[in-house]
């Protein structure tokens, strides 16, 4: 399995390094939406999709008005994920899955740009997408982008280093599957990858830069209170966090983890993924 880490438009909020702990002043930050292309037996994968085609040409109402606003997202059609993968060499319509690590409008926005391909998520994403409870829940989740029918997990199979796993994604080869990380949302996820040199896992929105998986713990000021804002259940994600942190530290040279908004990919990334 080939993986290519691939940004489907980015966020650029005004904050500079105290989002992304490395732009200089108060200006426009870099905030990543990576994903994860996959190139396996049973077609190319896509590990989340960032935001799509109608995101650039209808930003509002595809996206809340006030998260348009404060999030800034930086829409161009040669930054979404078909475009990328054409880019790559790749047929669009080669893309036979999509596996999400959860609903956000910053990973669901191209789905709609691949209605040929299969979408795998977690069932306690799935729900909290559909009852979209609270303000911060209509704001994240947007019904125009998520009219794709959805394949819906949540029964725990093997563990994975002695995490929970939820396998058996319906199509996919059985070295791609589903690692519950909650907190941030409901049923959010990390997608553990197995290649011929090792794992990768996409831990989305876990963790917000990598630097919060070494010691000491740094994530910048803005980032952690947007993730406080974000969160859904505060204990559920610091316990993903240390969870991440524990795997980082045992299992680093077996296990690549990634994360979806730092610009930047993790020392060591190359061995598995191509960016």
């Amino acid at each position: 399995m080939r993986i290519h880490a691939i940004e489907c438009g980015s966020m650029r909020p005004f904050g500079g390094r105290l989002w992304d702990g490395r732009t200089p002043g108060l200006g426009p930050a870099h905030l990543s939406c990576r994903c994860l292309l996959a190139e396996t037996d049973a077609g190319l994968v896509l590990v989340d999709t960032g935001f799509g085609l109608d995101d650039v040409n209808h930003p509002v109402p595809r996206l809340s008005r006030a998260f348009y606003h404060a999030d800034r997202p930086h829409l161009e059609a040669d930054e979404t994920a078909i475009a990328r993968l054409r880019r790559l060499g790749f047929d669009p319509h080669d893309v036979r899955h999509i596996v999400m690590t959860h609903l956000d409008f910053d990973h669901a926005g191209g789905l709609t740009d691949f209605p040929w391909a299969a979408v795998h998520v977690h069932a306690r994403e799935a729900a909290a997408s559909r009852r979209r409870a609270t303000p911060v829940e209509r704001g994240r989740y947007r019904p125009p982008q998520l009219s794709h029918p959805m394949k819906e997990y949540e029964a725990p199979g093997e563990p994975w280093f002695d995490l929970p796993a939820v396998r058996g994604l319906e199509g996919l080869p059985p070295s791609i599957f589903f690692v519950p990380l909650p907190g941030h949302t409901e049923g959010h996820c990390g997608v553990a990858l197995g290649t011929d040199d090792g794992w990768v896992l996409h831990a989305g929105d876990a963790i917000f830069m990598h630097s919060e998986l070494r010691e000491p713990l740094a994530m910048p000021p803005l980032a952690a209170a947007y993730a406080n804002f974000m969160q859904v259940d505060r204990a559920a994600r610091l316990e993903s966090r240390r969870v991440l942190r524990a795997l980082a530290r045992e299992h680093g040279e077996e296990v690549t983890i990634l994360c979806t908004h730092d610009p930047s990919l993790p020392p060591g990334a190359e061995r598995r993924v191509s960016a």
